[in-house]
């Protein structure tokens, strides 16, 4: 009786714990892309649990519905929409129904990215590098360019762009990937600069090896334990570390940050 009383205090404790009581997104509205699963979906979920009203998007209606359904679940406010970044129409339509559905957008976090094939740089066909750069790096730069007419109508703007840690130290096996994702700092710097006179600031978060779908194949078997060896923490990171680093990025906390990358890396050391 008295170890079923403290295991229940102890779920309470936790649960407790794991409540998001800050709430410095309140009033504000978001875009994630790419935020039905992984890094993404606890973006999503923790700029709500902030607030934040959130624009859920992807490329399956399935996979919309299914998030958009647990987060109301949990009484936060969010809405969905299908989007492929890489098609004009959809841009547009996740811009318009967010407009529409939340009255605007304060906070844009550009997440969708793919790696259709592992291989090694000068294996990499040349149809495979064209779709990488296409949706890794020319979308985000669109959908951050064409986001600015609702940005500039916000009194907090804030973009946010999720490159990797492969963006410092390429791998191999996922070498035009990396390149993307370089680029993507880049493209951080630029608009940074560009924006920061009307007061958008634009940050980047530079997630390590963090424990999702898409990057099985770094984390498991014997590659796990190789790529387990280089980082100092000795732990594979997990969706809510990035998400924590976001909602800072996207809040006043924040206000006098832009052009920066911030790394979540459990201590890799990192530089270009």
């Amino acid at each position: 009786m008295l170890r079923t009383s403290i295991n229940q205090g102890i779920r309470q404790i936790s649960r407790n714990m794991s409540e998001i009581k800050c709430k410095r997104l309140e009033g504000r509205t978001a875009i994630v892309t790419a935020s039905t699963d992984g890094i993404g979906f606890a973006i999503a979920k923790r700029l709500a649990q902030e607030g934040a009203k959130v624009m859920i998007s992807s490329r399956k209606e399935s996979n919309v519905k299914k998030a958009v359904e647990q987060l109301k679940s949990e009484g936060l406010s969010v809405s969905g929409v299908i989007c492929h970044v890489g098609k004009k129409e959809d841009r547009e339509a996740l811009l318009k129904k967010t407009e529409q559905e939340f009255g605007g957008l304060d906070i844009l976090v550009s997440n969708a990215g793919i790696n259709p094939v592992a291989t090694t740089l000068f294996e990499t066909p040349e149809e495979v590098w064209d779709k990488i750069f296409d949706i890794n790096v020319k979308s985000s730069f669109l959908l951050l360019k064409e986001s600015l007419s609702l940005l500039r109508k916000s009194k907090s703007p804030s973009i946010i762009i999720i490159s990797s840690v492969a963006a410092y130290k390429p791998f191999t096996v996922l070498s035009a990937y990396s390149i993307s994702k370089t680029a993507l700092l880049g493209l951080t710097q630029a608009a940074a600069a560009t924006l920061a006179s009307e007061g958008i600031r634009v940050n980047c978060i530079a997630p390590g090896i963090i424990k999702t779908k898409f990057s099985q194949l770094l984390y498991e078997g014997d590659t796990g334990d190789g790529t387990l060896s280089i980082i100092p923490m000795q732990k594979f990171g997990i969706p809510n570390d990035i998400a924590a680093v976001a909602s800072f990025l996207a809040s006043d906390d924040a206000g006098y940050v832009t052009g920066e990358t911030i790394l979540a890396t459990g201590g890799m050391q990192c530089r270009l």
